[in-house]
């Protein structure tokens, strides 16, 4: 039972993490891309050891794969077309008007 604590402690922790980066260093989008994978990947980890613990089909987990690397190719799509088109991945030189 403890090592469920601690372990569940230690992702939340991680999801934190990927949280606080997320808001502090937005000044890059390959920043903001990768704390958002780091996010999902905090958030895969705790969907595994919980479903692992109360002993749950894993199946739930390929659907949440599939659509954490849609958004992964959805955003490197973005930053793709977004440093052809401006030349940087600076959001100042991305202008919406």
């Amino acid at each position: 039972m403890m090592i469920f604590l601690y372990m569940s402690i230690i992702f939340i922790i991680m999801f934190i993490f990927g949280n606080m980066i997320f808001v502090f260093k937005h000044k890059h989008l390959l920043i903001v891309l990768l704390s958002l994978e780091f996010i999902v990947l905090s958030i895969f980890f705790l969907f595994i050891f919980m479903l692992n613990y109360i002993e749950y089909d894993l199946y739930m987990l390929m659907v949440f794969l599939v659509f954490s690397v849609c958004e992964g190719a959805l955003g490197l799509s973005i930053l793709v077309s977004m440093i052809r088109t401006h030349g940087n991945d600076y959001f100042q030189s991305f202008n919406m008007v």
